[in-house]
C-alpha cells in the first residue's frame, strides 16, 4: 500500500490544489525533516497553451521537490501555494493522490486526440516520494491504455522500476524516456543538487532503457560557469553518453528568473562567494546570459550534436534550469531531432 511506514501530522486546505489535505511524514532517512501534502487534485492533464514547447500536455503528480537544486526553475511555483521557493520547496511536498483515477477519467473523454504527455515538466515525477506513492506505473498504464505517447524527464534511476511497462509501451507508441546529467563532477554535483540520486547511475539508467529499445537521452544542464562547464568536467558525460548510445545529448547554460535567481544567489554568497562578482555581471537584470556569454558556458559541446544528429531518432524535453522556451537560447550541441516524443524547444522543467 502507499501509506506504509507514515504517520499523519495534520489536516489543512492548500490553496490551489483540491481539497483538504493530510500532511504526511516517513521514517525514512531520504525523508527526514520533509512534510508530504496528500492533496486530492482537481484535474491530472494541465494544458500547454499554444504548443510553443513541442508538446501540449503535461501531468505532474508532485508539487515541490527533494532533490533540492539549487538552480531549480520550478521552485518558483510554490509560491503559488503560500510556501517558499527556498526550503519550502525542498521541504513541503505535495503529492496528488488521485492522479492516476483523474487521468483515466480524462483519458476517456471522446474529445482526446492521444496527444503527447510530458511528464516531468514542473517536478521529477521520480523523485524519492514516488518510491513510496507509485503513482507512475498507473499513470503510465493509463496513458497506454489510451494509446497516447509520452516522455519523461527525471534525474533518477527509479525509473527503472518501470522499464518493463516503458518497453512494452515502446512496442506501439512513441515513447522516450531522458536523464538529466548536469555534471559527474562529484564536489558540482553535491553542492548544486545534493539530493539527487547518482549522476553516474543516471547514465547506467539511459545504457539500460537504450539496450532494450528505448528511447533515452541525456541533457547537460544547466552548464554554470566556474562550476560545471569547464570541458574537463563535460567530456566526460559525452564519452558516457556516447558508450551508453544516448539517443541524443544536449546542454544549456543556466537561466534564472524571479524567485530562482533569489534562491541561486543567495547559495552563491554562501557557498562560492568566489562567483559572486562574475554572476553579478552576467545576470545583471537580465534572466538569460548574453549570447556570447552563453556560447562560452556550453562551448564543451560544439560539434558533438551534429555529428549525432543522423543516428539520433527522437530528442526529448530538455531542463535543468535553462529555460528552453526561450527562442533565444541556443541549443548547444543540436543533438536529437523534433518528433512525436521529443520537442525542439520546452519550458524549462526542474
Amino acid at each position: 500500500m502507499r501509506w506504509d511506514e507514515q504517520r499523519v501530522e495534520n489536516d489543512l486546505r492548500l490553496p490551489g490544489v483540491g481539497d483538504g489535505t493530510v500532511v504526511r511524514t516517513f521514517d525514512a532517512p531520504e525523508a527526514m525533516g520533509i512534510n508530504f501534502h496528500e492533496v486530492r487534485a482537481r484535474s491530472a492533464l494541465n494544458h500547454v497553451p499554444g504548443s510553443r514547447y513541442g508538446f501540449s500536455w503535461t501531468v505532474n503528480p508532485f508539487r515541490g521537490c527533494s532533490h533540492a537544486c539549487t538552480y531549480c526553475f520550478a521552485r518558483k511555483t510554490h509560491s503559488f501555494l503560500d510556501f517558499g521557493p527556498g526550503r519550502d520547496f525542498e521541504r513541503e511536498i505535495v503529492v496528488k493522490v488521485n492522479v492516476p483515477e483523474m487521468l483515466r477519467a480524462e483519458l476517456r473523454r471522446p474529445s482526446w486526440r492521444r496527444e503527447l504527455v510530458a511528464l516531468g515538466t514542473n517536478t521529477d515525477p521520480y523523485q524519492w516520494v514516488e518510491s513510496r506513492y507509485r503513482l507512475m506505473p498507473e499513470i503510465l498504464e493509463a496513458l497506454e491504455a489510451a494509446q497516447t505517447p509520452v516522455t519523461v524527464l527525471t534525474k533518477s534511476p527509479l525509473v527503472l522500476r518501470d522499464i518493463e511497462i516503458f518497453e512494452r509501451m515502446a512496442k506501439k507508441l512513441p515513447v522516450s524516456v531522458n536523464l538529466s546529467v548536469p555534471t559527474l563532477d562529484e564536489k558540482a554535483w553535491r553542492a548544486t543538487e545534493p539530493h539527487t540520486p547518482s549522476p553516474a547511475a543516471r547514465l547506467d539508467a539511459v545504457a539500460e532503457l537504450r539496450a532494450r529499445g528505448i528511447d533515452s537521452g541525456v541533457l547537460i544542464a544547466p552548464l554554470m560557469p566556474g562550476i560545471n562547464d569547464d570541458p574537463d568536467q563535460v567530456q566526460p558525460i559525452v564519452e558516457r553518453a556516447k558508450a551508453a548510445n544516448a539517443s541524443f545529448l544536449t546542454g544549456l547554460a543556466l537561466h534564472l528568473r524571479g524567485e530562482v535567481k533569489d534562491v541561486f544567489f543567495g547559495w552563491l554568497e554562501t557557498k562560492r562567494p568566489d562567483l559572486l562578482p562574475q554572476y553579478e555581471g552576467l545576470y545583471k537584470g537580465r534572466a538569460y546570459m548574453r549570447p556570447e556569454d552563453r556560447r562560452q558556458t556550453t562551448r564543451a559541446l560544439k560539434g558533438w550534436g551534429r555529428s549525432r544528429a543522423t543516428t539520433s531518432r527522437k530528442a526529448a524535453p530538455r531542463t535543468g534550469g535553462a529555460d528552453l522556451g526561450d527562442r533565444h537560447s541556443p541549443v548547444a550541441s543540436g543533438g536529437g531531432t523534433k518528433s512525436a516524443t521529443g520537442p525542439a524547444r520546452q519550458e524549462p522543467l526542474f
